[in-house]
Order: C-alpha cells, then structure tokens, then sequence
C-alpha cells in the first residue's frame, strides 16, 4: 500500500514534508527560462521552462525529501503543453523514488468521479500517482469510485477536512444539529470510510487534508482520527510556524507530512542576484525545514 510507502520514507529520511509543486512561470527564474522561449509555441516554451526547473528541483532534492505534491491547475492553465508537462513532472518524479501526490481536489459524484479518480490512481491511469486529494462536499458518492480504487491499486486519497485558506471556516466550522462544527462530522466519515483500508504502518489509505493554519483544530483532530494521515498544508508562505504543527502528528512523531511549495521553490528569491542557485536555495531551505520541524517533535511531541 502506498500508505506504507509514504510513512516508510518519512521515516527513513527522518523528514515529513512534501515537495509542494505549485509552479507557476512567475516562480521560475527569468535568466532559466529565457533559453526555452523558442522550443516552438509560447505555450510549448512555458511548459517546457516549467518542466525543465521541476525536474531540477526533483533532482536537487532527491533524498533529502520523500515525497512531492504537484498542484494540477498550474498545469492546466498551461494548457495542452501543460497536461504533458504534468505527466512528465509525474513520472520524474516517481523514477526517483518520491511518492507523489497530486493537488486537484476532485469532487463529483457517479461515472464523472469514476472518471476522475482513473485518470490518476487506477489501474492504467495516464496521469499516475500515489495519491490525489479530494473534495467530500458532494457525500459518500462522489468519494466511492476514488476508495474503490484505492481497494484495487493500494494507492490513496487525502479528504478535505479542515483546509488552511482564511475562509475555511464559512462552511467547515459552521454547527451541525448536534453542535459540533461540520469538518468534524466529515473527519468522521473519513475515518469510517478509511477503516478497511489500513496498512502495515497502522494508517488507512483514506487520508485527511488538516491545515497547519488551524493549530487548535488540527490538535482536536489528531486526537479524533488515530489511524489517519494527514497532508498538513499552510506551513511557511501561508503564515503556519512549525509550532503550529505539532499537534498534528502522533505521540511517536509520525502520521502527517507538510507541504511547502513557494517556501522552497522560491527560496531563491530571498537573494534575487542567485537565481541561478534556484536548486542550492531549495536544499538549503528544505534541510532548515526539516531541521526545525525535527525540533519541534522532539521538544512538543518527545
């Protein structure tokens, strides 16, 4: 199960956080790009430019962290040249070992969801990853087809529970008939819909997205949903410090990665006159990310 995978490699490079992919061509240094503005197209420069810093990133950082989050509307907003550039970031990313999540928050119901989940973790999936995250909104429907597959494929998805963008709280912490908020009542159904799917390491294949803005809640979860992993969004350019995320994890330290995306692929950015560096500027971040993280466990969680 893919699930094993993915706390296995946290744990063999002692490092929980993803890779955030979120690339846009405003992220990716002028002088870099400039030299793919004539591989044809103007579209086909971009996509190509993208996919050129992507796989740089993937392999500056190959080792030092387990696992990548590609966000699909960047990519899509490329247009077709972008969906190629997506498949080719996706499978980079898995011939080097990193366990892949890719950000589309799919959420529809029948043969449209069924649809949507093969396109990235069924059995031929021409866009393939270890798991995709999903939008419950539309109830137990349009979450099934994604579950079924993960049934038949051993790969996973990550629910959207309690998410980290401001706004979260105008539906997610609006008081159901029994009081309590209603990202409370869907992390209860992930959990339910996540019970016969639990792997070697003792979390299920059916995950939760918790946002690392939301410390409080995100403690009050973890304490709810022992055998779920969550996706920590929010950390670094989204305002969330390490301290926030403790709360997430388990007692041992484990059962959540954090994502960060701008926070890495524009580390670079602190220092405009080394944007050449762009890959040295993502190490250095990444190994201070997972050196304060580190630190964060071991003193809050022991």
């Amino acid at each position: 199960m893919r699930i094993d995978a993915l706390v296995r490699s946290i744990r063999d490079m002692k490092n929980p956080t993803a890779l955030g992919l979120d690339t846009r061509m405003g992220y990716v240094p002028d002088d870099f790009a400039r030299s793919f503005m004539g591989c044809g197209s103007p579209e086909a420069g971009r996509a190509a430019a993208v996919y050129a810093f992507n796989a740089s990133l993937l392999a500056g950082l190959n080792g030092i962290i387990p696992c990548v989050k590609v966000q699909a509307a960047y990519y899509e907003m490329l247009g077709p040249e972008g969906m190629v550039c997506l498949q080719k970031t996706l499978d980079e990313a898995r011939r080097l070992g990193y366990v892949v999540i890719i950000d589309a928050k799919r959420g529809d119901i029948g043969a449209t969801a069924e649809a949507y989940s093969a396109a990235y973790i069924g059995d031929s999936a021409p866009f393939p990853a270890d798991f995709i995250t999903v939008n419950p909104y539309l109830g137990y429907d349009g979450v099934k087809p994604f579950i079924d597959d993960c049934e038949r494929t051993g790969r996973g998805i990550f629910t959207l529970v309690k998410t980290s963008n401001p706004s979260s709280g105008e539906f997610q912490d609006l008081a159901a008939f029994d009081g309590r908020p209603f990202y409370d009542h869907v992390a209860d159904r992930v959990a339910e819909w996540g019970r016969n799917l639990v792997g070697e390491e003792g979390y299920s294949s059916v995950c939760a997205v918790v946002g690392a803005t939301y410390p409080v809640q995100g403690a009050e979860l973890r304490r709810r949903l022992p055998g779920t992993f969550f996706l920590l969004p929010g950390y670094g350019a989204q305002g969330a410090s390490a301290k926030d995320l403790a709360g997430c994890f388990d007692k041992s330290g484990c059962g959540a990665i954090v994502a960060a995306s701008r926070s890495l692929i524009c580390a670079y950015k602190k220092n405009p006159g080394h944007a050449s560096n762009f890959v040295e500027a993502a190490r250095n971040e990444a190994l201070r990310m997972k050196a304060e993280i580190f630190k964060v466990l071991h003193d809050v969680v022991g």
